[in-house]
């Protein structure tokens, strides 16, 4: 389950990257950080990143 929101996660922010320098505008995904895709992107990597932290913090209290 780590290891595939690890890739979930790397997935969002090579979007965001993409996104963000404008590699994705032929697919037609704006350019720059006020497209609704990068902060998506942004949003559900922060999500991963707190879930993840919260199994660990949990695992270490058992």
């Amino acid at each position: 389950m780590i290891k595939m929101l690890e890739m979930i996660g790397l997935g969002f922010v090579a979007i965001m990257i993409l996104g963000f320098v404008g590699s994705l505008q032929s697919i037609g995904i704006p350019m720059g950080a006020s497209n609704p895709y990068f902060w998506g992107c942004a949003g559900g990597t922060l999500i991963i990143i707190i879930y993840r932290k919260r199994k660990r913090k949990q695992a270490g209290q058992d």
